[in-house]
């Protein structure tokens, strides 16, 4: 069958499919958007501004990671996904927990404030809390509609969202020419994307519930999904909370402008993985048959080999790409680029294996294997950037990313979805391009 037919079938996999182009389209074009608002925040405001946000962002996702009970998970891979009962329980849950993050936002301003000696942050932070509080009441439908992906609604609102909230957020940095300009934009874009989801979304209007049993079900399945979560944030947030306590408010936002930047071929196929592969890895089990298993391997190999082809040309760009968008303020975020191309290339080996625990409900091993990634990442930055500075760190990270591939192997043969051929391929190709990467780019890194 062609890629054509493929894309106009109506079974699952041909909604996958055409899910991944839609979400990876619309994933483009969000991060153009931010692009573009980016290129006009930066010449508008200054790079201590950038890195009070990025600290405001740390609390922000680390609150929200903190306390995730995996509602999109449990409503993708439950029986009851589409009960209205369950449904309403895991919204009333939502909106009880983003309530709860906006308090805590509010008690955790003032020690942040003298923990990174940013006064500001004692009022932004809970403004932008707010952001938290908004979201809690996003109605499930938007999670009924990735269990059976159907996407293309759901992409078209949050794009629009998005153009509502970076219209707001440089609108008032031209007048206010201050941080707060972001933070009420993000505010406006959170507004948006509740507005536009209850109104444009169908489906069924969610209410205040709790029926135990649905409640007892979330929480059981959740409950690993929070410890993962609550790992995760060091993932993917421990670099900005320990570089926040080395670097100055400029070199913080010097190198958020260059994590931005080079985060985008990861961050593009999270975004699309996230919502393919456990409806997927459910209904199509490579450990049922070998057709599945092929199927999942082109997938897999598509889903790789265009990520890492991606990342190595953002290392060869990255320099003059920062010189042509930016001023010579944020000139450092070229070799920023360079060394966050050449870092993740490994992560993205096994991007694709660990939603098959999900799928199968096994939270618990999941769980498992993202804490050990979350303490091995931790200890690699904390060692590289006592020992190297900035680049030691980001040279660490890379090599605790190799070392966490054997976890993520362990966790991929017990649901039957590790494939032995693709991690020698894109380990060959990674190892390949790095070496081309940090070629072309000799002078640029501290070597």
């Amino acid at each position: 069958m062609g890629f054509a037919q493929v894309l106009s079938g109506q079974g699952l996999f041909s909604r996958a499919m055409r899910g991944s182009v839609v979400t990876a389209g619309a994933y483009a074009v969000s991060q153009a958007l931010r692009l573009a608002s980016n290129l006009i925040l930066a010449r508008l405001l200054y790079p201590e501004a950038f890195g009070i946000m990025a600290l405001v962002s740390v609390a922000l996702v680390g609150l929200a990671m903190f306390s995730d009970l995996g509602l999109g998970p449990a409503i993708s891979q439950s029986p009851r996904g589409d009960d209205p009962d369950f449904l309403n329980t895991a919204w009333t849950l939502n909106a009880l927990r983003g309530a709860a993050l906006w308090l805590m936002t509010c008690a955790l301003a003032l020690p942040m404030a003298r923990l990174y000696q940013a006064p500001d942050l004692a009022w932004l932070l809970p403004a932008a809390g707010i952001t938290l509080l908004i979201s809690g009441f996003n109605p499930t439908r938007i999670d009924t509609a990735n269990r059976h992906l159907l996407l293309g609604r759901v992409t078209a609102l949050d794009l629009a969202s998005q153009v509502i909230g970076t219209t707001a957020m440089i609108a008032l940095s031209l007048s206010l020419r201050s941080v707060w300009a972001l933070v009420l934009g993000a505010i406006a874009g959170s507004l948006a994307k509740l507005v536009l989801t209850w109104i444009f979304l169908p489906g069924q209007t969610n209410r205040p519930r709790w029926e135990p049993a649905a409640a007892r079900s979330l929480i059981h399945f959740g409950k690993w999904i929070f410890l993962s979560t609550a790992c995760g944030f060091l993932l993917s947030q421990g670099d900005k909370a320990i570089f926040g306590a080395w670097l100055t408010l400029p070199e913080l936002g010097v190198y958020n402008i260059g994590w931005f930047l080079a985060s985008f071929p990861v961050l593009l196929a999270g975004s699309v993985i996230s919502r393919i592969m456990i409806p997927l890895y459910r209904d199509f089990p490579p450990a049922a048959n070998a057709a599945n298993f092929r199927r999942m391997r082109r997938l897999r190999f598509g889903a790789t080999g265009l990520t890492i082809c991606l990342l190595a040309v953002l290392g060869l760009i990255g320099v003059p790409l920062v010189h042509l968008l930016y001023d010579q303020r944020y000139a450092g975020s070229g070799a920023i680029i360079v060394a966050m191309a050449c870092v993740q290339m490994p992560g993205v080996i096994g991007m694709t294996y660990d939603q098959s625990a999900l799928a199968a409900g096994d939270s618990r091993n999941y769980f498992l294997v993202i804490a050990l990634k979350a303490v091995i990442q931790t200890l690699s930055f904390l060692v590289g950037m006592s020992l190297g500075g900035l680049f030691g760190a980001l040279a660490a990270q890379g090599a605790a990313l190799c070392v966490m591939h054997l976890p993520i192997i362990w966790l991929a043969r017990r649901h039957h979805a590790w494939d032995g051929l693709h991690d020698l391929v894109f380990f060959a190709m990674a190892a390949l391009l790095c070496g081309v990467v940090l070629w072309h780019n000799q002078g640029v890194l501290p070597l």
